[in-house]
């Protein structure tokens, strides 16, 4: 049995965020009804590369879900809204502050439709603070807690993190958050309001560098290779390891974008190490030379370090370097594009990409399940069409008859209105 079989979740949630949270939780086997408006999720046409089909940035997005299209405008609408509010568990929305307010359901009024409902709410800077009102995307939440000003050289510029931490971050913390929420009620027989603030997010995800920023105003931070005497606030590192071993990107043959492997030289290894590399960088005493004998000499000469094992690898494909540091027991992984990790056989062992039919858009590859459950693996299922389960949810949900669905239909429940040309 799937682990959240019997939860339905309603689902408002758009772009990125919110899909990502309602998505995991689908794998995870809750029912997810994805409440679009008649237009359907922005990124359904965003950035497509299929002409007249969702996009990528979508259905990678919105696997395991049905669709049902909801004019929230409309009293029809609305009243369809609230039935299928009364039989969910979960509600979850990343609307702007004060959209469904606007719509006339705010938290007590969820509340007091349903009081078992638990409640899932993204913004970008919370409900409150003085930044309450600002809006947010991924590079601005990056921006705005910690981690832009932490990522990159020290003499360059800021830079953002190829992983969306600010938006799939969030979606993977309010996840968290939810399943508390749910065992909570389950216990109290109450729902209660669940909210995760992007910048909240991106500050948790940077927890090591609060630990750096406090531990400047006592010492010194030695592992980073720049120099940390006087600072006030964590700097760039580069690729310094961040921790208490160093570690960093060493270059490999031919010497390509993402010829790199990464290296932690653990102390424990670093004689195993020397030894190896040693005689072929013409340092065959490398073991014993007393600028690398203990961890602090090698923090402190760590450029050399660097530079002896750049020389060494530029012997070795990136992958060739990994068997021969394996070997040695020291920790390492090459640099994996997205080109290596689409064809690698670990990735494909464990269905971490996996092809997917679409009816618009034919074959395509979604991310798998991170999670592994040995009782309910995750069965990864295409994203819906707009509005596809529309009557399927009227009908097996809410029970209505194909009269009433008919009614309304006319009404103007599930789509907007046809523009009346001006005269």
């Amino acid at each position: 049995m799937e682990a959240l079989k019997g939860i339905r979740i309603l689902d408002m949630t758009h772009v990125q965020a919110g899909p990502t949270c309602s998505q995991l939780l689908a794998w995870l086997g809750a029912d997810v009804i994805k409440l679009e408006p008649p237009i359907g999720d922005a990124t359904r046409g965003q950035l497509r590369d299929v002409p007249n089909a969702d996009s990528l940035y979508f259905t990678m997005l919105n696997c395991n879900k049905r669709s049902i299209t909801v004019n929230m405008k409309s009293p029809e609408g609305k009243a369809v809204f609230v039935e299928l509010l009364k039989i969910s568990d979960i509600i979850m929305e990343n609307f702007g502050p004060g959209v469904l307010d606007r719509f006339g359901f705010p938290w007590e009024k969820i509340h007091e439709i349903n009081p078992r409902v638990v409640m899932g709410s993204i913004k970008g800077f919370g409900s409150s603070g003085p930044y309450s009102d600002f809006k947010a995307y991924e590079n601005v939440a990056q921006a705005m807690g910690g981690s832009m000003s932490t990522t990159g050289a020290l003499d360059g510029p800021p830079y953002v993190t190829g992983a969306q931490i600010g938006d799939s971050g969030t979606g993977l913390h309010l996840a968290i958050g939810l399943l508390a929420a749910l065992r909570q009620r389950d216990r109290t027989g109450e729902g209660q309001y669940v909210e995760v603030a992007m910048m909240d997010g991106v500050m948790n995800l940077c927890r090591v560098k609060w630990r750096d920023h406090q531990r400047l105003t006592r010492q010194e931070l030695s592992e980073y290779s720049v120099p940390t005497q006087g600072l006030t606030a964590t700097p760039r590192a580069g690729n310094d390891s961040g921790g208490g071993q160093l570690g960093n990107a060493v270059k490999c043959k031919p010497g390509g974008p993402n010829d790199y492997i990464y290296v932690v030289v653990q102390e424990a290894v670093w004689e195993a190490l020397a030894n190896r590399i040693g005689p072929h960088v013409g340092q065959p005493d490398l073991a014993t030379d007393p600028r690398f004998a203990k961890i602090a000499d090698r923090r402190k000469n760590q450029s050399e370090v660097w530079r002896l094992l750049d020389e060494f690898g530029s012997n070795y494909t990136k992958r060739e370097m990994m068997v021969v540091l394996n070997e040695l027991d020291v920790p390492c992984g090459p640099i994996m594009s997205t080109e290596d990790l689409a064809n690698d056989e670990h990735v494909r062992g464990r269905d971490m990409y996996v092809e997917l039919d679409h009816p618009q858009r034919g074959k395509w590859y979604n991310i798998g399940m991170p999670i592994k459950l040995s009782a309910s693996p995750a069965k990864i299922e295409r994203s819906p069409t707009l509005g596809e389960h529309t009557d399927e949810i009227l009908k097996e949900v809410l029970g209505m008859s194909d009269a009433e669905i008919a009614a309304k239909r006319e009404a103007g429940a599930f789509s907007n209105p046809p523009k009346v040309a001006k005269p």
